[in-house]
Order: structure tokens, then C-alpha cells, then sequence
């Protein structure tokens, strides 16, 4: 069940709320980091006492990356399902002008993003939200602004049909447009052995969403979370501490720093730019009016325009919208710096796999041609 607050804020809430959290049980003596045993014994560096307790604190709200993707029952993670879903990620024959792929909004060297307040799709169309990250993406409650996909398997099929989007007009010529290059036959039948057919819209989804499972960025802050006190600079320590002092983590946990909830956007104060009725559309519950998913926090250094519609391009800025619209005052100068300095532990290392771009196989005399 999605989980929707109404009493804190989308970046930060009030210290009253964050203080009647309920603790998670104190980690046991063979997991939390001692201040006297040697780095031999927990391979890492000693942390001092006062790491100790941000340590606590920390791992108490935030979990770090694992090492290796999820791999679900209904859909598998295997080497032929990644190589799959990251031909098809690249592959610009799912869009109806054969112009845009995935990649277009959702540039990997980018940090997953094309950073444009909205993107550019079919017929120089733009969208009305800002492109999220693939990247770490698995690592949320729901996929979109809104919510309305389950997972990356339902998300992957949403841009494809989108007519402001890729605006292939109907799942069949998608299947048809793959299914006439004799190298992704071969492909399908290797990913989805035993399946009575392989090439289907939906194994198209579940092809990229498998590739974008594996989309994950180990950060500095992960390190730390782990238990190395080292991983973070000292500016760094205090704005964590800023940050959970200011109550942002009583929107911002988890894995991804956020992604866990829903939440309205201008909940003391309305946001200037405000049209967009956020997950109303999505629901038609008048309770949801405004409402969004919390965005993921990891890279954000890198993932600009911020908020769902691209309008702020400055991180430190958009720290004082939030604190302004979501807590009703003015953060001071030396914690906006702070925080600003700990969101760059987040930014993580891209793997190179992801950099690496796939030889898409050539289109054959019977591929439908693009529609311009």
C-alpha cells in the first residue's frame, strides 16, 4: 500500500515529528562499528564516538546499496535479460520516428537524466514533468512522479505508447518492428527460454526493467553507512547532521534517500509555480491533489532542474524552497551550505557497463519504417 503523510514536509519536516519516529533496535555488538576495536577486525578504519552516534542515527533512517540488483520471481535477473533490455534501453526503433530511445530523457552518462526542466519527445512535444533518474530507481514505493506504475516493469511500458513521448501508436508495432531483425528473435528466445513466446510487448518491459535494475551507484555516503567513519569529510558529517536535525528525514529514508512515500508539494506555504494537480490525476482522490512521489535523493548534485516540473536549477536554492513551502521558515545560510555538502555523498560511481553503448542489429527490408 502507498504510504501518504500529511503533516510533514516533502524535503524536511518538523523536528516534532522526526523526534516521535520509532527507533529501529540499536545494531547488536557484531554489527556496529566499535571506537576500540582495530580497522584488521572490521576492515575499515576505527570510528570515533561522535561517528558512532551519526552513525546510529544514520543507519537508523537510511540503508545502504546492496552489491547486486534485485532479481524478482516474476521476472529474473540473467546476463541474456540484461544484455536484452539494454539493446532495447538504446534502440530508437521503439519510438514511432525511430528518433528517441530511453536513453534520449534518461541519458546514462548523464546520471540518468537529460537535465531539462521537461523533455523533448515525438514532434519536439514536451512533456510536463521533469525526467526522474534511472538510475537506483528500483529503490522506491512506485515509478513516476505520480505513482501510477508499480515497478520498472510497468514504467518501462508507459513511455513507449506515450504520444508525447516515443508515440509508437499501438504495442503491436512495437513487437513487429523488434520481431523483424533476426538478432533480437535470437535474443528473446536466449532471455525468456521456456516461455511459450518470447517476443511480446511485455517481455520488452521486462527485458529494460531487468537492464535498469542493475543501474546502481555506490556512493561515498554507502561506504559510510557500512561503517566506514572515513568515507565522509567532516563538512560532510555535519550536513547529515543538518539534515536529520532539520527533520528531512522524515521524508527522505531508505535506500534511495527517498522514493518511499508520497507527500504534498507546498504543504505549509503553496508553491509559486504550482498547476500541476500531482497524483489527483493519477487517483481522482481530491485528497491526493498536489500530492507527489519523494524523490530520490542519489546524485542530485547531478540530476538538475529540480521538483516535477524543472522550474529550480540550483540545488541550494531548491533546499530553501523546502524549507520555505514544506516547513514555513527561512533555513539559515550555514545549513542550506551543510546540506548541500552532505548531498554530495550521494553522488555515486556510474558503472562503466553503463557506459558502454550496445551495437544495436541493422534494420531488415521488413522493419516498419519511422513515421516522422
Amino acid at each position: 500500500m502507498a504510504f501518504k503523510l500529511h503533516f510533514t514536509g516533502l524535503f524536511a519536516a518538523s523536528l516534532l515529528l522526526w523526534a516521535c519516529q520509532p527507533e529501529k533496535p540499536a545494531p547488536d555488538a557484531s554489527t556496529e562499528p566499535s571506537a576500540n576495536a582495530s580497522s584488521a577486525d572490521h576492515q575499515m578504519p576505527e570510528m570515533s564516538a561522535a561517528d558512532q552516534k551519526l552513525w546510529k542515527q544514520a543507519t537508523a533512517v537510511f540503508k545502504p546499496l546492496p552489491d547486486a540488483p534485485a532479481s524478482p520471481v516474476a521476472n529474473p535477473t540473467t546476463p541474456e535479460k540484461v544484455a536484452l533490455g539494454k539493446m532495447l534501453f538504446h534502440d530508437p526503433r521503439l519510438s514511432k520516428s525511430g528518433a528517441f530511445s530511453c536513453n534520449s530523457c534518461h541519458n546514462l552518462a548523464s546520471y540518468g537524466v537529460d537535465n531539462r526542466p521537461t523533455s523533448i519527445g515525438h514532434g519536439f512535444q514536451t512533456g510536463t514533468r521533469n525526467s526522474p533518474t534511472v538510475y537506483n530507481a528500483d529503490y522506491q514505493l512506485a515509478q513516476f512522479w505520480d505513482g501510477r506504475a508499480a515497478d520498472l516493469e510497468a514504467q518501462a511500458e508507459g513511455p513507449i505508447l506515450n504520444p508525447v513521448e516515443m508515440a509508437i501508436p499501438h504495442e503491436d508495432l512495437a513487437v513487429e518492428r523488434i520481431r523483424s531483425i533476426p538478432e533480437y528473435q535470437q535474443a528473446f528466445a536466449s532471455a525468456f527460454a521456456g516461455e511459450p513466446e518470447a517476443l511480446t510487448y511485455k517481455n520488452i518491459a521486462r527485458a529494460i526493467a531487468t537492464f535498469e535494475r542493475t543501474l546502481i551507484t555506490p556512493a561515498p555516503f554507502d561506504a559510510f553507512l557500512k561503517g566506514d567513519g572515513q568515507a565522509l569529510n567532516a563538512a560532510q558529517k555535519k550536513g547529515l547532521q543538518r539534515f536529520m536535525a532539520n527533520g528531512c528525514t522524515a521524508c527522505h529514508t531508505g535506500i534511495g534517500v527517498g522514493g518511499q512515500m508520497y507527500q504534498k508539494f507546498g504543504l505549509v506555504q503553496p508553491y509559486p509555480h504550482q498547476k500541476d494537480t500531482g497524483r489527483f490525476e493519477t487517483t481522482g482522490e481530491a485528497t491526493d491533489k498536489y500530492f507527489f512521489k519523494v524523490p530520490v535523493l542519489r546524485n542530485v548534485t547531478r540530476t538538475y532542474p529540480y521538483f516535477h516540473d524543472g522550474k529550480v536549477w540550483e540545488l541550494e536554492e531548491a533546499v530553501r524552497i523546502m524549507g520555505k513551502i514544506q516547513l514555513g521558515k527561512d533555513l539559515p545560510a550555514e545549513d542550506v551550505e551543510a546540506i548541500v555538502t552532505f548531498l554530495e555523498s550521494l553522488t555515486g560511481k556510474v558503472p562503466e557497463a553503463a557506459l558502454t553503448l550496445p551495437v544495436l542489429p541493422p534494420s531488415k527490408a521488413d522493419t516498419p519504417r519511422p513515421e516522422i
